[in-house]
């Protein structure tokens, strides 16, 4: 009889080194962004070395970051974060025409 192994990660997000969900998105985008500023710096003429320590220094600061976001707000706690704050405080009506169109 044939055995088959189930897949029990079905709707579980992507998780990879402990980050979970878009948080891997920033890493890549991060680190594609420091290897773009590597390759600037470098046609530009800097010394090889400034440009790797450029780099490094940049990468770091690029997985300390992301790691803390992932421990303080979680899977979806940054999306939350950033959507409670466009909500605004409070809405101004300073006429009656909004509510009297409700009638029609």
């Amino acid at each position: 009889m044939i055995k088959y192994t189930i897949n029990k990660g079905i709707n579980k997000p992507i998780e990879f080194k402990g980050l979970k969900a878009q948080y891997i998105g920033y890493l890549a985008a991060g680190l594609g962004f420091t290897l773009l500023c590597f390759a600037v710096a470098y046609v530009m003429g800097i010394s090889m070395y400034l440009c790797l320590t450029i780099a490094v220094i940049l990468a770091t600061a690029d997985f300390v970051v992301v790691f803390q976001l992932s421990a303080t707000y979680g899977e979806h706690g940054l999306m939350k974060k950033i959507a409670q704050n466009q909500v605004p405080d409070c809405v101004v009506m300073r006429s009656r025409k909004t509510f009297l169109k409700l009638l029609n």
